[in-house]
């Protein structure tokens, strides 16, 4: 297999698992956080410093870089990898989410959906059989099968309907996808609903696929609710695959995540929030574009030792945000993003050291206070 994770330590008190994920751009230590790479960039970074901040597998869109500039473009450039000179692990998600999100802009049937574009209201019509052929274009070392994505709150027939749907596309994109050298993981879904999480893991575990995302959570039901489905699905999905939570990036999300046994993580929330003057640290989170902090002459962290925190005070990126400079938004997400791969270093050597459920306590009592 083109992917594939070994595990090298079971921590005991939990089910939280140290791996090493094999991919054909590199190996790669879970669990994991993946920043978030929408249209072949993380925002407003380079893919060195990227690399900087601990980021070694980076995610981006399907749906977006079919739009703009379009997967034959890409396959052209000789895929992703060279388009955007990272020679680091890929992952592509399969445009599901966003195309589900467009909600009046996109009709579903059994054959596919079709879509308005967000961009020039143009139509599209995504099969999972397209979407194979967009992905193996793009050329990641993960692709992830077309599936539906049932929003939040609905009913028990809706989250059937979809789930039922995602196996039949599930099965549709394995038969279509034919790139050796590129990884397809089926995407478990079900709702909040723990029945049928159940049923859908152990449809998609019969087709065999090397690695699972775990969709349609963190899409707004309460945390503790997404914690009871991880609780009851992780002891049915394979010890042998990759366990990939798609689109939870909050640092108590991540390490609850990891106790119930999750090896990949990805999110935009980490960039999102630093465009707005947002980030993480120790204490909780900080506005460092508040007015409380225009003569703050310490970093946004003192514990962190990232280069915004070592060359910088609030002050300054406080004023470089309220002046509408690119370079505090670049501080920002540098910080964020070192901020969360500290964070899942921490977590490593926890699991190595048997310690994780302490090292949870005492980084949420620190962090919530805050």
């Amino acid at each position: 297999m083109p992917v594939k994770i070994e595990i090298k330590k079971k921590e005991k008190h939990t089910r939280a698992r140290l791996g090493e994920l094999t991919t054909p751009h590199g190996v790669v230590e879970t669990p994991i956080f993946m920043p978030v790479g929408t249209q072949a960039t993380v925002k407003t970074m380079t893919p060195e410093e990227v690399k900087q901040t601990g980021g070694r597998l980076i995610l981006s869109n399907t749906y977006h870089l079919y739009l703009r500039p379009g997967h034959d473009l890409i396959k052209e450039a000789g895929g992703l990898h060279q388009f955007m000179n990272w020679d680091g692990p890929i992952l592509t998600d399969s445009g599901g989410f966003q195309v589900f999100s467009l909600g009046p802009l996109r009709t579903i049937t059994e054959d596919g959906v079709e879509f308005r574009s967000h961009i020039d209201g143009s139509k599209h019509f995504f099969t999972p059989e397209k979407v194979m052929e967009i992905e193996q274009a793009l050329g990641a070392d993960i692709a992830m099968a077309f599936d539906e994505c049932a929003p939040y709150p609905c009913d028990k027939e809706y989250a059937v309907a979809a789930l039922e749907r995602t196996t039949r596309w599930a099965e549709r994109c394995k038969k279509a996808h034919t790139r050796k050298d590129q990884a397809l993981f089926g995407i478990v879904q079900g709702g909040v609903f723990t029945d049928l999480r159940e049923r859908s893991a152990r449809e998609l575990i019969a087709l065999d696929f090397p690695g699972y995302g775990i969709g349609g959570l963190s899409v707004g039901e309460p945390k503790e609710l997404m914690y009871e489905v991880l609780d009851n699905l992780m002891p049915i999905m394979p010890e042998d695959k990759p366990r990939y939570l798609m689109g939870v990036g909050s640092p108590d999300c991540l390490i609850e995540g990891v106790v119930r046994g999750i090896d990949m993580f990805d999110c935009v929330l980490p960039t999102r929030i630093a465009r707005n003057g947002t980030v993480f640290t120790r204490n909780g989170k900080l506005t460092v574009r508040n007015a409380e902090y225009a003569r703050d002459f310490s970093p946004m962290d003192k514990h962190c030792n990232c280069y915004a925190c070592q060359n910088y005070s609030r002050a300054y990126i406080r004023h470089l945000i309220k002046a509408d400079e690119i370079l505090g938004i670049r501080l920002t997400t540098i910080h964020n993003l070192h901020f969360l791969q500290d964070l899942m270093e921490n977590i490593r050597q926890a699991i190595r050291e048997d310690r994780l459920l302490a090292y949870r306590e005492e980084f949420l009592k620190v962090f919530n206070a805050g």
